[in-house]
Order: structure tokens, then sequence, then C-alpha cells
């Protein structure tokens, strides 16, 4: 752990959704099965399912860059079609009460809250997916705001968090998440950038430039 004293007091507090509030693959084992399966019967895909590890690695991106990397020499009907099939499944898993929390997120959250801080969330995934996380797992009343490349078109995190930093004035923020496009939209837009060290999808590395590291959700109260 790095030293407590060195982050000055934020005004408001930015998470990155996947790996760093949600714990993606507790909801995304079941829904890649779902969509080679149905690709494959439509005839989009053939072969073997992609190892899920290589979707989880792509966390973070935007859903374009994701499934060139998942499917290789994919046609674009493939992609555009992974692309539907995969917010459907998330949403409905979502609601059938697959996918949690990392643990002490909702209980942390509710004490900064309770602490005066805005909270909100910037991820780069699909809007319709972010605000499903958050509602469905009772979090969404507790962020100021919810953005999402989706929503607003952006394309790169550092462009979103721009975004929101001037649609709220806020003049100092901490970044929080566990993908070099956080660290990066942190660092970029002058914020100070918490590392989540405990999220399993983003190697160590991609957190180097991080201010501060955290190996559990609660230590962002004694920060």
């Amino acid at each position: 752990m790095n030293d407590y004293n060195k982050l000055p007091e934020p005004q408001a507090l930015i998470f990155d959704m996947d790996g760093t509030l949600f714990e993606t693959d507790t909801l995304l084992l079941s829904v890649h099965e779902r969509i080679f399966t149905t690709l494959r019967e439509e005839g989009l895909y053939e072969g073997p399912n992609p190892p899920v590890e290589k979707l989880l690695g792509c966390l973070g991106m935007l859903l374009e860059d994701i499934w060139k990397i998942v499917m290789p020499g994919s046609s674009d009907a493939a992609r555009e079609r992974a692309d539907v099939l995969m917010l459907q499944y998330e949403l409905e898993g979502l609601a059938a009460g697959e996918g949690t929390l990392y643990p002490h997120v909702e209980t942390t959250l509710r004490e900064l809250k309770a602490r005066g801080r805005k909270l909100f969330v910037a991820s780069n995934g699909l809007e319709a997916y972010v605000k499903g996380v958050a509602e469905y797992r009772g979090i969404a009343g507790l962020f100021d705001g919810l953005y999402s490349a989706g929503e607003y078109k952006t394309a790169s995190k550092v462009e979103l968090v721009a975004r929101l930093l001037e649609d709220h004035n806020i003049k100092t923020a901490w970044m929080i998440g566990d993908r070099s496009s956080d660290v990066e939209a942190g660092k970029n837009n002058g914020l100070q950038v918490v590392g989540c060290a405990y999220a399993v999808y983003g190697k160590q590395e991609e957190l180097r430039g991080a201010d501060v590291l955290i190996r559990d959700f609660r230590e962002l109260l004694e920060l």
C-alpha cells in the first residue's frame, strides 16, 4: 500500500465499472457461452469458443475493439451481432440475479456518500449495461452520474471523464479503476488515480502510474 497522505481530498470519486465495482466474470462466463452458441447457430461463427479469459482480458476496451481481439478475422456482421447478443444476454443475466459486486462495494459507497462525496461511474461499456448493473445491484441511487462511452459516443475514457468533469463543474477528483485506460483517463485530466489491484482482469503493469494501489475496496475509506 502506498502512502495514504499523498492524495488531496476529492470533491468526487469516479469509478470504472467492470473489474472495479462489478466482478464481471460472475456474469460473463454464461454470457460468453451463449453468445458463441447463438453465433454458431446463425452461421456467423465456426469452430470452438474462444477462451473466456480472452474476453475478460479485453474488459475496459471499447466494444468494437474487443471483438477484433476475441474473434480475429470475423466478419462485420458477426461482430455487430455479437454486440447485440452480449448486451441482451448480460441484461437477461442481471435480471435473473447473476453477477455480483466486489466485496464491500455497496457498504463502502454508502459510507462515502454519507461523508458528502459525489460519486460517478465512467465506463467504456454500453449505456444499458452500465445502468443495468447499477440498477439490478441496487447502487444506482448512490451515484450523481453514470457515464458510459455507449451513451456519450466518446472515443476514449479520457474524453468521457473530461465530459463528466465539465458537466458537473468538478475541480478535484480521484479516478478509481483497474485498467491502463483508467490511469490514462485520470492523469490526462489532472486527477489522482487509485488503482484496484484486487481485480483479476487487468495485469498489474496496467496500473503503472497510479498514485495508490488498493487490494480491498474498504481501503478507500482510509484514503
